[in-house]
């Protein structure tokens, strides 16, 4: 291990995180990379994110975007642009703070400002490197390059280094410095076409970010793997992850039919391969839906029951399973008139009781609301200067032996620059002091690179 014993102590844990004590250089963007590092700073590694204050990294703390009226953000909101959804909508003067999917990611995370693609920030980072046992990007290949701070590089100053790279379809080939974000690679591999709908255009089916997800899932693991390779081995090294290879295996049914029967899958949408019905259908109410799956014979009764159906049951083209799938839209439009009359909770618990398939399409009100995630105490507290008092998400998963809950929120950009600078690093108060005069280390955006904002 390369790290020296920490100045900082984890606020709030009660004994031992698995993680503590490991060190972590976070120079990610978007979700992906930041999902990866709070992972492992959950679990209890000192994860210190490195952050330019004279340059924007687009689509992170969201300061490139504009602050708009609060009537154009509440719009934005109806079409789900979350990443101007400021609490209360309002941006307030530092809006790069305020950001929902940074705050939501970079909780238990540390900040200090460096640039690295200046030689003072960059000398800056190397001296950090060598101070940490981690480094994780996801950045486009050549931005890498062009910061000289490739694997090799790095390595010539900490040896024991694992670097955790991330790009959208690796490094090397044709589409090497490709720039993606995750539903650009999800249409890249063929995930958006299979998620959309027969009978509408691909735009229908909406963004999703799945990638993101299990890219960072699988990051945080492949790096706790390297991390046990070099308390056995001693040997530090570097990870790649592309994030089209890594989402692939996940399409895995449909590549094999593929191969095996020369079968290309139309999109889609809600349907299932055999089972029917299989879709979502209305309730009454604004906008509520009900998913049901009928995986077999016993299943259809018990729907036909439920919803009082029995003309459905008698119905000659419903008779089985293969006569409901040949038939499924008019199925739909048949079943949708019984479900319609439905409050969508009440069906959807009559419906499992049954032993249906089953579940509610949640907004985000009544997923912040479930009963299942309220009696489990999933959503926890956290308090910021920033953006006040708020639930979040909690963790992915827990331990039964290791006690374990969120402990701090999303620092401010440079919050922790004297910690990182003087404690880890070993800046002189001189040193720190010449680094303030260039505008490396600072509190917030330098304000020449913001965006005007609307009068």
């Amino acid at each position: 291990m390369t790290t020296e014993t920490r100045s900082l102590p984890l606020e709030g844990a009660t004994r031992p995180l698995p993680l503590e004590g490991i060190r972590i250089a976070d120079v990610t963007v978007v979700w992906a990379g930041p999902h990866v590092t709070q992972l492992l700073a959950e679990w209890g590694a000192e994860v210190i994110r490195v952050e330019p204050r004279t340059s924007v990294q687009p689509l992170t703390r969201g300061a490139e975007l504009v602050p708009q009226p609060r009537a154009t953000l509440e719009m934005m909101m109806q079409l789900g642009m979350t990443l101007f959804g400021y609490p209360d909508l309002e941006p307030g003067d530092e809006y790069w703070e305020r950001s929902p999917s940074f705050t939501s990611h970079a909780r238990n995370k540390l900040s200090m400002t460096a640039d690295i693609m200046t030689d003072e920030g960059r000398e800056a980072f190397f001296r950090l490197i060598e101070k940490c046992d981690v480094i994780v990007e996801n950045n486009v290949p050549e931005t890498i390059e062009k910061a000289g701070i490739t694997y090799e590089q790095l390595r010539e100053r900490n040896p024991n280094l694992i670097m955790l790279r991330m790009p959208a379809f690796g490094l090397d080939g044709p589409y090497k410095n490709y720039r993606a974000l995750g539903t650009h690679i999800e249409g890249m591999i063929g995930h958006h076409y299979l998620r959309g709908y027969t009978d509408a255009d691909p735009e229908a089916a909406g963004d999703v970010y799945t990638g993101d997800a299990i890219a960072g899932v699988m990051g945080a693991f492949a790096v706790t793997m390297a991390l046990r390779h070099r308390a056995r081995t001693g040997e530090g090294q570097q990870i790649e992850l592309s994030q089209a290879e890594n989402f692939l295996p996940m399409l895995g049914d449909f590549i094999l039919d593929y191969t095996v029967n020369q079968r290309d899958s139309e999109p889609q949408g809600n349907r299932h391969r055999s089972h029917a019905p299989h879709n979502v259908y209305p309730c009454t109410g604004d906008d509520e839906w009900i998913a049901i799956d009928c995986d077999s014979e016993d299943a259809w009764r018990a729907i036909c029951e439920v919803l009082g159906a029995p003309a459905l049951l008698e119905d000659e083209r419903f008779t089985d399973m293969p006569l409901r799938h040949q038939n499924q839209r008019v199925l739909d439009r048949e079943l949708a008139e019984y479900t319609r009359p439905r409050e969508v909770m009440g069906l959807f618990l009559e419906l499992q009781a049954a032993g249906v398939i089953a579940g509610p399409l949640q907004n985000e009100a009544r997923a912040v609301a479930c009963p299942q995630l309220l009696s489990r105490g999933f959503f926890e507290e956290l308090s910021s200067e920033a953006i006040g008092t708020h639930n979040y998400p909690g963790l992915n998963f827990r331990m039964r032996g290791t006690p374990n809950h969120l402990r701090t929120p999303s620092p401010t950009l440079g919050q922790h620059n004297q910690y990182v600078y003087k404690d880890v690093i070993g800046y002189t108060d001189d040193e720190y002091a010449a680094a303030e005069a260039t505008g490396q280390i600072g509190a917030g955006y330098d304000p020449a690179i913001l965006p005007p904002r609307p009068e």
